[in-house]
């Protein structure tokens, strides 16, 4: 409140905002000030020129309208100042103001009247230049800041473009939920190194070096391009994380480094949704004479995992014995078979269809391991190749 009533008994307010002006008041104060002097002879002028009589106006009143006027473009000068903060055009408009006041009512002298208003007309100009000078430099200076502003903009675009391209060459070898993470700085402390629970899923297609051996590479990646694009996606669909490739191996984990609800029944129809996508595959395959099968281990429980590598190239990985029971268990899967440990059929139960398939001796562990199996091999073998026979024969 204290600030508003100063500025409202400032006799002189700032300018600021208002620069448009260009000193106008001043020369409309000068200009008026000059035409109420002269309004007499002016009217006698015109009055001759038109036939008509000239104006008769009491030298009092006119003498005040001439300083009125002249304090006014005083005013204006002083008003302005404090916008442009240069004080010889106040002193010269004063002075103006001044010389015009004192020949009226003192000592009338009509060249004293016209420096008068000469030196008023020269402090309206000066008025004016300050303010001319006062925008330059604001322009100048807004020229400038926009300079830094499009400088700045640049580095930021620059820097943008630049993690683009980073996160899409991480893309190139990572799964997209991994490189997004590391190029996040709120999230990248998920990537170090920690404990946590997973479902650890690994496949592989069985005689696929037999399968490499008598067919010509171009046929080989073909073969390797399709089996990993119809996989991926139904890893991203289930909120899996691709660990590695490694030619036709693939290892999956479910609930890290990314949250998944329910990962190990999640990480089961993955493997199910899989075996279904590759029977249907192998199914094409067969036709081109491409003998090849499909196996799958999954485990869960507890890992350490986090990103490895240097900064030319990341992976991000598990390791614990989830990861070597879940390998073992795919490497020991028959064409067609899911096999799992007792905690995923413990998660499943009742949810999935599942059997026990006894103790196994699997390499890397001291004691036999209980395995189950996920589904039922034959009978979804029997549903891909009917819906394949209806597919191919729709389209003859």
């Amino acid at each position: 409140m204290a600030s508003k009533a100063s500025s409202v008994s400032d006799p002189f307010p700032p300018a600021e905002n208002d620069l448009t002006r260009f000193g106008w008041l001043a020369f409309l104060g000068s200009g008026a000030s000059i035409g109420a002097c002269y309004i007499t002879t002016i009217s006698s002028v015109l009055a001759a020129a038109v036939g008509t009589p000239a104006l008769n106006i009491n030298p009092h009143v006119q003498a005040v309208f001439m300083w009125s006027f002249a304090l006014l473009a005083v005013f204006a000068i002083a008003r302005d100042y404090r916008t442009h903060h240069r004080l010889h055009p106040l002193i010269i408009g004063a002075l103006g103001f001044l010389l015009v006041i004192g020949t009226t009512y003192t000592y009338y002298d009509v060249r004293i009247e016209i420096m008068g208003y000469v030196v008023l007309v020269i402090a309206a100009f000066l008025n004016q230049n300050a303010l001319m000078s006062l925008l330059n430099r604001k322009v100048r200076s807004q020229a400038s800041e926009l300079a830094d502003m499009n400088a700045s903009l640049e580095r930021r675009v620059e820097r943008q473009v630049s993690e683009i391209d980073r996160l899409a060459r991480l893309k190139r070898f990572l799964a997209p939920e991994i490189a997004d993470l590391i190029t996040n700085e709120d999230k990248e402390a998920l990537l170090n190194s920690h404990r946590g629970f997973i479902a650890c899923l690994f496949c592989d297609i069985r005689n696929f070096t037999k399968l490499s051996e008598g067919i010509e590479p171009e046929e080989v990646m073909n073969v390797l391009q399709d089996y990993h694009r119809r996989l991926g996606q139904l890893v991203s669909r289930h909120g899996g994380t691709i660990g590695y490739r490694s030619g036709d191996g693939l290892m999956v984990i479910l609930n890290d480094p990314l949250a998944v609800e329910d990962p190990v029944l999640q990480a089961a129809q993955l493997a199910r949704d899989m075996m279904t996508a590759f029977q249907e595959a192998r199914l094409e395959w067969e036709r081109l004479g491409y003998e090849i099968g499909f196996g799958i281990g999954l485990a869960a429980g507890y890992a350490t995992l986090g990103l490895i590598g240097d900064e030319h190239r990341f992976d991000y990985t598990a390791i614990g014995n989830v990861v070597n029971l879940a390998s073992r268990l795919c490497d020991r899967a028959a064409d067609g078979e899911i096999l799992v440990n007792r905690r995923v059929f413990a998660d499943i139960e009742g949810r999935m269809e599942t059997a026990r398939l006894g103790e196994f001796t699997l390499k890397g562990f001291e004691k036999p391991i209980e395995v189950f199996t996920v589904g039922n091999p034959d009978e979804t073998s029997n549903v891909v190749k009917a819906s394949f026979e209806a597919q191919t024969g729709s389209r003859t």
